[in-house]
C-alpha cells in the first residue's frame, strides 16, 4: 500500500480565492454551518473582515484540500491575547488524510507566533468528527449553549472549546 501524501500547509494567497469559494460551497452542510446554503450570485470568499492573511490552506498532491480561518474573537483590546478558529473545512476527498489535523496544528503555531495565549473555537454539538479531532488536539469543552440553533428541524447545541497556548 502506498503511503498517504503529507499535507502541505501554507498561508492563503489572493490566487486561492476561487478554489476556496468552491470548496466552501461543495462542503456546505448543517453538520457544521448555521448559515443558509450559498446561492448565486456568490459572495466573494475574501472580504473586508477576512483576507488571505487570515487563512491557512492545506494542499495534498498539489491540490487545495482545505483551509482554516484564524481571527480575533472580538475587536476589544482586552481580548487581543485570544485567537479564534472561525472556520475549518476539508474537502471530502481529503478527509482522513491528516489535512484537518495539520491545519489545526498550524493554526495553533500561527496563533503562538502572533503572541496569543489562548485559542478558542465554536463547534456544533452534533458535529462529532470535528469535536473528536479538537479534543484529540488538546481542546476542552469550556461551555455549551443548549439548543442554540434550529437546523433541519432539530435544535443543536453550540459548544465552546478552547486551549491554552
Amino acid at each position: 500500500m502506498a503511503p498517504m501524501p503529507v499535507p502541505y500547509i501554507r498561508l492563503a494567497t489572493h490566487d486561492d480565492e476561487d478554489a476556496l469559494a468552491r470548496l466552501d460551497r461543495v462542503t456546505w452542510s448543517t453538520l457544521h454551518s448555521v448559515q443558509p446554503r450559498p446561492q448565486p450570485p456568490y459572495d466573494p470568499f475574501f472580504n473586508e473582515r477576512f483576507g488571505p492573511r487570515d487563512h491557512l490552506v492545506a494542499e495534498l498532491d498539489g491540490k487545495l484540500a482545505g483551509y482554516i480561518r484564524l481571527g480575533y474573537p472580538s475587536t476589544l483590546a482586552c481580548h487581543s491575547h485570544v485567537r479564534q478558529i472561525q472556520g475549518l473545512v476539508v474537502a471530502e476527498t481529503a478527509r482522513g488524510a491528516g489535512a484537518g489535523r495539520a491545519l489545526l496544528r498550524a493554526a495553533r503555531e500561527e496563533a503562538r507566533r502572533q503572541g496569543a495565549r489562548r485559542l478558542t473555537l465554536r463547534v456544533l454539538g452534533h458535529n462529532t468528527p470535528a469535536r473528536t479531532l479538537y479534543e484529540s488536539e488538546g481542546f476542552a469543552v469550556e461551555g455549551i449553549l443548549p439548543e442554540e440553533f434550529l437546523l433541519d428541524g432539530a435544535y443543536v447545541d453550540d459548544v465552546l472549546m478552547g486551549c491554552h497556548l
